[in-house]
C-alpha cells in the first residue's frame, strides 16, 4: 500500500522537493503536499477507504461516533473517512488568536467516541490539539490517523494511530537547516500562514 500511495503523490506532483518550512516551524527538503492528491476525488476516496479500514481495526468492536479535523490540511481525507466509517465528520480551525477551536455551531458529547485525523503528521502538533478540545468537550479520543506519517514512527499522541505511509523524512530546526545555511530560497507551501 505505501508504494501505491507515493506512487500517487508524484504522478500528481505532491511529492515536491526543495527547501520548505513545514507547518510544525521545522525546515525539510521534501514536502508532500496531499491537497494536490486530494484534489482528485478518486484518490482521496480511495485512501479514506483504505485509511477507515485500519481505523476501524484500532476504534475496536465499539467504533466511533465520528471523525474530526483540523483545517485545513485535514478536511477532504476526515470528510472520506468519516464517509467510509457511516459516521458525521467536524473539524476545528483557528480562531483570531490562532488557537485550534470547535465552531460553526459543532459540538461534542460527552463520552462520544471520536476519531482525530490529518492528511499529514510531522511533529503532530496540530492533531495533540484537536485531541485536547475532543478530551476538554468529554468525548473519548479512541485513534488517529493520517495518510502519511513524516515521523517515522515517532510522533507520540498519547493514543493508537495509524498511517497509510510511514516515512522518516530529515527535518531540521531553522537555526540548524543546512538548506538555509547554503542560502536556498525557502518555501511556505503547507495551509497555516507564516
Amino acid at each position: 500500500m505505501e508504494t501505491s500511495v507515493l506512487d500517487l503523490f508524484r504522478q500528481t506532483g505532491a511529492y515536491l522537493r526543495g527547501h520548505f518550512r513545514l507547518t510544525s516551524g521545522l525546515h525539510s527538503g521534501e514536502y508532500l503536499q496531499s491537497a494536490l492528491v486530494l484534489a482528485h476525488p478518486q484518490h482521496a476516496e480511495t485512501l479514506g477507504r483504505a485509511l477507515a479500514a485500519r481505523l476501524r481495526e484500532l476504534a475496536g468492536p465499539e467504533g466511533v461516533a465520528l471523525v474530526i479535523s483540523p483545517a485545513l490540511g485535514g478536511l477532504i481525507i476526515g470528510h472520506e473517512v468519516a464517509r467510509a466509517l457511516g459516521v458525521r465528520f467536524l473539524f476545528t480551525e483557528r480562531d483570531a488568536d490562532r488557537k485550534m477551536s470547535l465552531r460553526r455551531g459543532f459540538t461534542l458529547l460527552p463520552g462520544e467516541r471520536v476519531i482525530v485525523l490529518e492528511d499529514v503528521i510531522t511533529t503532530g502538533g496540530s492533531t495533540m490539539e484537536v485531541i485536547e478540545i475532543v478530551r476538554a468537550a468529554g468525548a473519548v479520543p479512541v485513534a488517529a490517523g493520517s495518510i502519511i506519517d513524516r515521523s517515522g514512527g515517532a510522533a507520540d499522541l498519547g493514543i493508537p494511530r495509524a498511517a497509510l505511509v510511514t516515512l522518516k523524512v530529515e527535518a531540521h530546526q531553522p537555526d540548524q537547516c543546512p538548506m538555509c545555511k547554503a542560502g536556498e530560497p525557502m518555501v511556505k507551501p503547507g495551509s497555516r500562514p507564516t
